[in-house]
């Protein structure tokens, strides 16, 4: 079984209007990574799957607020992301996150234990 590294900062990101769309993370993690130079992008996986990694371009305004952008519709895309889903997000350092998927039903979704054809929904 695989372990995963340390946990160096965790965050909940509940899905509003288009789940496809640009994404604003949490300022608290925002500000986090600020000391690591804001990074350009992030590294998606499912939580204890470490075989699959989306890059996902990482953007800031100008009030340092930061968004996934490129990148995150295709992540939202093969996980079937809808409104009203909560992801947890775990981040490892060097860009490196887990994302956990928790459907409206407060239900965790697991992708990585499923054959490649979804038959589920």
């Amino acid at each position: 079984m695989d372990v995963e590294p340390d946990v160096l900062f965790e965050f909940v990101l509940v899905l509003k209007g288009d789940p496809r769309g640009i994404q604003r993370l949490s300022d608290s993690f925002a500000e986090y990574v600020a000391d690591d130079d804001r990074p350009r992008t992030m590294h998606l996986r499912e939580a204890s799957c470490g075989y699959y990694r989306w890059i996902v371009d990482a953007i800031y305004d100008a009030r340092g607020k930061m968004y996934l952008n490129i990148g995150w519709e295709k992540f939202a895309r093969h996980h079937s992301l809808e409104a009203g889903f909560i992801l947890l997000f775990s981040y490892f350092g060097d860009r490196d996150m887990s994302v956990k998927v928790f459907d409206e039903r407060r239900c965790r979704r697991d992708y990585h234990g499923d054959s490649t054809d979804e038959e589920d929904n």
